[in-house]
C-alpha cells in the first residue's frame, strides 16, 4: 500500500474542525448509569482447571455489560507473582473475538493481569441480542442501528469496554490504580473511548493504528476494512438524508473521546495503513487532553509495528511506574 494521505508534517498538526454534538456528555452518562443500574450481577471467574500452562493462571470470565447482559472474556494471571497486580484490559480488532487464551500470552508473561474482552456479536461466546431498527449493510457492524444514536452497535459494545473496568476494579488481585487499556484497530478505538468515558478509573491507555475515528474523512478515504461498509451502505440509502448516519456516528468518534481522555496514552500509527487512514489517527491524537505520545511506523501497514510495538509499550509503561509485577 503506498503513501497516499497527508505528509507527517500535516498529519502532525492536523486537527480537523468536528463538533461534538450537544448532548454528547448526557448522552453518555445516561448510558452509563444505565448499564451501571442494570441487573446481571457480579462478575464470575471461572477456573480453567486443564489449561495445560504453567506459569499462568486462566479463569474463563462473565461480566455484565451493557443491560446487564453476559459479556465474555480470559483472565490471565501470571502465577507466583506478587499482588496486587498491574492490569491490562484488552479490547480486541472488528469481526474477532477472545479467541483461545494460548493466543493472549503476552501481558501475563510480562507480569500484568490480563483480561481478553470478547466483542459482542463479533466472537463466539457472547451474542448482540438487541433488536436493530432500520436498513444496514448486511456483512458488518459499522451500518447496525445507524438510523438512530440510541440503538447504534457501538453504544452496545463501548459500554461493554468500560463494565470491564468496572469489573476488574473490583478483583482481589487487581490494584484499581493501575488498569490500564489497551488494543489495536477496532479495540484501539475502543481504548480511547474507554479511556475518555471511565476517567480516573484507566491509569494508561494503548491506542494502536485506532479505528473508529473521524468517520466522515475515514468513509471517503479508506480503501479497505470496515469503512468501506459506510459509503456501500450510504451509496444504497442516499436518496434519504445521508447526514443522518454522521449525525449518530458523531456520539461514537475518537475525535470526541480524546479531549475526555486525561490518562497517559501511547499511540501508534502506520504510513501506509489503507484501513485507519494516518490522517484519521493523528486527528484523535491531535485532540488527546492526557500526557501524550505516538510511535510512527512509516512504512507500516494496519498491522503497524508488528511484534515491535509491544516492546515499545512495554518500556513506555515501565518509564511510567505502570510496570510488570515481578515473581513471588
Amino acid at each position: 500500500m503506498p503513501l497516499t494521505d497527508l505528509p507527517l508534517d500535516a498529519l502532525r498538526e492536523y486537527r480537523p474542525e468536528v463538533p461534538a454534538p450537544a448532548d454528547f456528555d448526557a448522552f453518555w452518562a445516561d448510558t452509563l448509569a444505565t448499564a451501571r443500574a442494570a441487573a446481571g450481577g457480579p462478575a464470575v471467574y471461572t477456573p480453567v482447571a486443564d489449561a495445560p500452562l504453567t506459569a499462568v493462571d486462566v479463569f474463563d470470565v462473565r461480566f455484565p455489560g451493557w443491560g446487564g447482559q453476559p459479556i465474555a472474556g480470559w483472565l490471565l494471571l501470571p502465577r507466583g507473582a506478587r499482588g496486587p497486580l498491574p492490569a491490562v484490559v484488552q479490547y480486541i480488532g472488528y469481526s474477532g473475538g477472545r479467541g483461545l487464551y494460548t493466543e493472549h500470552l503476552l501481558w501475563s508473561a510480562a507480569g500484568y493481569a490480563h483480561l481478553v474482552v470478547d466483542s459482542r456479536g463479533q466472537g463466539h461466546e457472547t451474542p448482540d441480542p438487541d433488536p436493530v431498527p432500520g436498513p444496514q449493510y448486511v456483512r458488518g457492524f459499522m451500518t447496525r442501528g445507524i438510523q438512530d444514536p440510541e440503538h447504534y452497535y457501538y453504544r452496545r459494545i463501548m459500554t461493554d469496554c468500560v463494565r470491564a473496568v468496572d469489573a476488574l476494579r473490583e478483583h482481589p488481585a487487581i490494584d484499581p490504580s493501575r488498569i490500564v487499556v489497551a488494543g489495536g484497530s477496532q479495540g484501539g478505538g475502543l481504548a480511547l473511548s474507554t479511556a475518555g468515558l471511565a476517567g480516573d478509573a484507566v491509569a494508561a491507555a494503548l491506542v494502536d493504528v485506532p479505528f473508529l475515528c473521524h468517520y466522515r474523512r475515514s468513509a471517503e478515504i479508506a480503501s479497505a476494512g470496515p469503512y468501506p461498509e459506510i459509503a456501500e451502505y450510504l451509496g444504497f440509502h442516499q436518496r434519504h438524508d445521508p447526514e443522518a448516519a454522521f449525525r449518530t456516528l458523531n456520539y461514537f468518534d475518537g475525535l470526541h473521546f480524546a479531549p475526555r481522555a486525561s490518562a497517559p496514552t501511547l499511540f501508534s500509527v502506520a504510513l501506509m495503513d489503507p484501513v485507519c487512514p494516518p490522517s484519521t489517527v493523528f486527528a484523535a491524537y491531535n485532540r488527546y487532553a492526557g500526557e501524550k505520545d505516538i510511535t510512527v511506523w512509516p512504512f507500516g501497514d494496519h498491522a503497524g509495528g508488528r511484534g515491535s510495538q509491544p516492546v515499545e509499550q512495554l518500556r513506555w509503561l515501565a518509564a511510567r511506574g505502570l510496570g510488570g509485577a515481578s515473581a513471588g
